[in-house]
């Protein structure tokens, strides 16, 4: 692909906390054009840029059509307490990610950028870890020239109802983080603007390479992907 074509980008989660920074990093970026925004609702803010589709998930593959695009950011992801069950858990966290990654590949795109966890694997005892590394093996089969996961560990960023207290808390424990090194720098805290503006930096990253990849960012290579 050409540098002097502008981009568009596919993004689903753009209302969580890390996907609202990935999609402000997207409509900063001139590189992108458009961006389609596949959202439960309406997004509260209006940008020339933005394609919004409200869409039911469960129902994705029926009701989006006639869409191209190059990156595909995956920023979907819930909590079991959230999702209630892990039936529910598994329905947001392993089937509409891999829906997505279907939809955009057929809608031409090249690059697959996934939210995922540290600890992530396939055969994990961990419900949670097993669901992620399934996801993660799934993805990178869907046939992308491109597949980037990011695995951060706690992810710190200030949501609506943040109190005073728990914003107090954030700071502290991202000060904490720096007293980590080495290996274990991999499991400091993020903050979620940043992990957002990642994503962004590493889609924009050798987009002329037309060599298969499929590469796992934690900490460290997040945070040097941003430089």
């Amino acid at each position: 692909m050409s540098n002097s074509k502008k981009r568009v980008a596919l993004i689903a989660g753009a209302t969580g906390l890390v996907g609202a920074h990935c999609l402000q990093s997207l409509l900063a970026n001139d590189e992108y054009e458009k961006v389609i925004v596949l959202s439960r609702r309406p997004l509260e803010m209006a940008h020339e840029k933005i394609d919004c589709r409200v869409i039911e998930f469960d129902k994705m593959a029926s009701e989006v059509d006639s869409i191209a695009c190059d990156d595909v950011f995956c920023c979907l992801g819930t909590t079991i307490k959230q999702a209630g069950s892990q039936e529910n858990f598994r329905k947001v966290d392993y089937d509409y990610c891999l829906s997505l990654a279907m939809l955009g590949k057929q809608a031409g795109a090249e690059h697959y950028l996934l939210i995922s966890a540290i600890g992530s694997s396939a055969k994990s005892l961990v419900f949670y870890s097993r669901v992620k590394g399934e996801l993660e093996q799934a993805v990178s089969e869907v046939g992308y020239d491109r597949v980037s996961i990011f695995q951060p560990s706690f992810l710190a960023g200030l949501r609506e109802n943040t109190r005073r207290a728990e914003a107090a808390g954030i700071n502290l424990t991202l000060k904490l983080s720096t007293l980590l090194v080495g290996p274990f720098a991999d499991y400091s805290v993020i903050k979620a603007e940043d992990l957002g503006a990642a994503m962004v930096c590493t889609a924009l990253a050798d987009t002329q390479s037309k060599e298969q990849t499929a590469k796992r960012l934690k900490y460290r290579k997040i945070m040097k992907s941003l430089h």
